[in-house]
């Protein structure tokens, strides 16, 4: 994988020769601002890579692995030979070409990853990881990271991303997103519990659909106020479905009231929600 890997003709390495410099303008990670704002210093390439990283679980997860190695107790060490096991299977696969990029531009390693490497590869990559500077600042700065997006739910405080607005050290511009799929997922066990909370953050009492609205743009305006100006969704399979104010504040104080809603209503809300307030 050198520099000319998946570029098939002059015009695709031009252009490639002309960007590959620029800045990173990330518009939507997984990256724990709070380990952002405390600067976190990496020990292992599992921390790097396993850790919070849900398309290699999904991955290690579709070929067996037992959860004890994908989230679970089992050590860094453990579960790294475990990744190594499944990716050797993965050739073709999107995050097979990332690990082996990332293992060359970063790492310096030239081999491929598997379970008879996995002992060398771990060597590899800890002896740097310890040597070198490898903090999260660190790595930021090293990859040229100009702006990026974290993923951030409308009851979350902000107070890491305030912490990290505050730092001037920091030269990379960490945003916020915000991102209501417990607000949209009325279907789920969890909506409940977490209209409770977010009747808490936003100060605002919720009965029926209005007041969760209200509360939500309560919650973007302070999300706005930290620097936010985008949205992030999972999107299931979303069949619009007409509907109207009644019907919403009738499907969500029965949600509320823990009564059986029916697929038709969760659509209703889902539509409404996702598409436009209802006025």
């Amino acid at each position: 994988m050198n520099e000319e890997f998946l570029l098939n003709n002059d015009i695709a390495k031009e252009i490639y020769e002309s960007i590959k410099n620029l800045p990173i303008i990330d518009y939507h990670c997984h990256l724990d601002p709070k380990e952002i704002a405390e600067n976190k210093r990496f020990k292992t390439i599992t921390e790097i890579w396993l850790y919070g990283d849900h398309y290699k679980w999904r991955l290690m997860r579709a070929s067996g692995v037992d959860e004890k190695y994908i989230t679970g107790d089992a050590s860094d060490y453990e579960k790294f030979l475990k990744w190594a096991s499944v990716i050797e299977e993965c050739i073709g696969n999107p995050v097979y070409i990332f690990t082996h990029l990332e293992l060359k531009r970063y790492f310096g390693y030239d081999g491929y990853l598997s379970s008879k490497t996995a002992e060398e590869v771990w060597e590899h990559c800890n002896a740097i990881i310890n040597k070198e500077n490898f903090s999260v600042k660190d790595i930021l700065n090293k990859f040229n990271v100009e702006t990026l997006c974290t993923t951030d739910d409308p009851i979350d405080d902000l107070v890491y991303h305030k912490q990290i607005k505050a730092d001037k050290s920091y030269t990379t511009k960490v945003l916020p997103t915000f991102r209501p799929s417990f607000a949209l997922n009325i279907e789920n066990d969890t909506f409940t519990p977490y209209i409770k909370k977010l009747e808490r953050v936003s100060s605002v009492n919720i009965n029926n659909y209005k007041d969760i609205v209200d509360a939500l743009h309560n919650r973007i305006e302070f999300f706005n106020e930290v620097g936010c100006r985008l949205s992030d969704h999972a999107l299931d399979p979303l069949v619009y479905e007409d509907y109207t104010e009644k019907e919403l504040n009738e499907i969500v104080k029965k949600k509320l009231n823990n009564e059986e809603i029916s697929l038709i209503e969760i659509k209703k809300y889902k539509t409404a929600l996702f598409f436009r307030k209802c006025t």
